[in-house]
């Protein structure tokens, strides 16, 4: 009787309400993910991409057992739903947590990686595929397929490699593997948006200025965009102080023009992945600053959150995938060949990684001789750098179901094969590479060499006294001698050490003008912002 009148309820709530049952079994799975991924934080080897990845194949596995071999699914994933709900939180957390001080102290070596790396990786894997793909017998991809498929799996996922690097002991290789992995996922889709924006029918030497010039228009718009909207709700925070009648009010406001700011940019055809990024850095270095205590504690622990219940969500829809037997059906591909695909597109990561982390490394090294900070990247953090980049995560399985398909199904023999190569690519190179990341790190990082590299990092930096934050670039109090000096001076300090002094009167203009308005600490009572 009991067992009858479950069957019933079951069969009602599903006829009634037929996404209930999914959902329910997949937040039920995800919870279990945490669970699991909480036993296993103490030995630091498997992160919570790789459990993620993991628990939903055994999960994939039973479905696809139960249902007699004709689903491994529990939810259909749609492109839109990564791109609306998913990937909003992850970037403004990543924004929003972002240490500025370092970031901002090597903005331009972050850049160069995370933007003129994307463009090298791009060309790389998009010329190679277009080479090779035909001679495996993979063929009907177009010349927007390609490049499209440049810019997929140009997008890093770096979580595994900072979950094992320690912020205060090597200070510039965290914020270096962390503000380029925030910057190439932005840059990966910028870039894609744009060639979905080319016209290939009139394909001519103008064409790849255009596309620069697009990515330019993008990138440019869609910063603005995100610090504008970060300054209004830093503003209006500092103004109206929500915090004395309701805190619960400010932190509403903070969550809601954080996701206004990426549905603006989706809805002007803008980057909202970027334009969401920049207003997290705006937030946490104004807005935060102008609300209660509690409501800036309770902030930095809410948008935590979000981000990883939405990164887990998208790793345990991996490896449910995985095992979709319609996919793997519908491939134009056998086995011998999906395996020869993914492993020349992983072939092709490994090469388009290489080419550029270390001659930019160099780069970086020789540009920054002058400095007396004498923080160079050396060689083993380029091979970390470099390494740190090779997982492929959520960003390259959502842009290659957006090129790839059509609400997550695809009948497209040619698509479908691209889809489950994808999956592959990114299954082997969280699992395999997270697994070798640790013992990579501690062979080239032993704990001892990684703490007198913290020492080294605490050196008092030149030219930065208490006194001369708050000193405005010119004084109207002085001799025009005196400014000439002083500006003659402050060029000479620009061409040698280019980062730093821009970030110096950065810092000089923030303190005289930007913090009165917009709120926020002075920084000697918070040197770290």
């Amino acid at each position: 009787m009991g067992i009858g009148l479950a069957e019933f309820l079951t069969n009602k709530l599903a006829a009634e309400h037929p996404q209930v049952i999914p959902i329910s079994v997949f937040i039920a799975i995800l919870c279990l993910c945490l669970v699991i991924g909480h036993l296993l934080e103490e030995n630091r080897w498997v992160n919570e991409s790789i459990t993620a990845i993991l628990v939903g194949a055994v999960s994939g596995t039973v479905i696809l057992l139960i249902s007699k071999g004709k689903s491994s699914h529990i939810l259909v994933f749609d492109e839109e739903l990564f791109f609306i709900y998913l990937l909003p939180p992850i970037i403004f957390n990543a924004g929003f947590q972002v240490k500025k001080k370092k970031f901002f102290h090597n903005f331009l070596t972050i850049m160069s990686f995370g933007v003129i790396g994307v463009f090298i990786s791009t060309v790389i894997i998009s010329f190679g595929t277009w080479f090779l793909f035909p001679k495996l017998g993979f063929k009907g991809l177009s010349a927007r397929d390609y490049l499209a498929i440049g810019t997929i799996f140009s997008s890093t996922d770096t979580v595994c490699t900072l979950q094992i690097l320690h912020q205060d002991e090597t200070p510039l290789l965290y914020s270096l593997v962390f503000g380029e992995g925030v910057v190439n996922d932005a840059t990966s889709v910028v870039l894609f948006n744009a060639v979905q924006k080319i016209h290939f029918e009139s394909l001519n030497g103008w064409t790849a200025l255009r596309v620069f010039g697009n990515f330019l228009y993008l990138f440019s718009t869609s910063t603005l965009l995100g610090i504008a909207v970060g300054l209004v709700t830093s503003f209006v925070l500092k103004t109206l102080y929500f915090g004395r009648h309701s805190t619960t009010r400010e932190l509403a406001i903070m969550v809601l023009m954080a996701y206004l700011s990426y549905l603006l940019a989706e809805l002007f055809s803008l980057s909202g992945i970027l334009t969401v990024f920049f207003c997290g850095v705006l937030m946490s270095h104004y807005a935060s600053y102008n609300v209660t205590e509690s409501s800036r504690i309770t902030s930095r622990h809410v948008f935590a959150m979000m981000s990883f219940i939405a990164e887990t969500f998208i790793f345990l829809y991996v490896g449910t995938d995985a095992l979709d037997v319609t996919k793997w059906n519908t491939s134009s591909l056998s086995v011998g060949g999906t395996l020869g695909v993914s492993s020349v597109i992983t072939a092709l990561v490994l090469l388009g990684r290489a080419a550029f982390v270390f001659p930019l490394s160099i780069l970086t090294n020789f540009m920054n001789r002058h400095t007396e900070r004498n923080e160079s990247i050396t060689f083993k953090h380029q091979v970390i750098i470099w390494w740190a980049g090779l997982m492929r995560g959520a960003v390259s399985i959502a842009l290659a179901f957006k090129q790839f398909t059509y609400s997550g199904v695809t009948l497209d023999p040619v698509n479908a094969a691209m889809v489950t190569n994808t999956t592959i690519v990114v299954l082997f190179t969280t699992l395999v590479f997270g697994f070798l990341t640790k013992p990579l790190v501690n062979y080239l990082l032993p704990h001892d060499a990684s703490h007198n590299t913290r020492n080294r990092g605490k050196r008092t930096e030149p030219g930065s006294p208490k006194e001369d934050a708050t000193l405005p670039l010119l004084s109207f109090d002085e001799s025009a001698s005196t400014n000439f000096n002083r500006a003659k001076d402050s060029i000479s300090l620009l061409m040698e050490q280019p980062v730093y002094t821009i970030h110096r009167y950065w810092r000089k203009f923030d303190d005289t003008y930007m913090r009165p308005i917009f709120g926020g600490p002075r920084r000697e009572n918070h040197p770290e912002c």
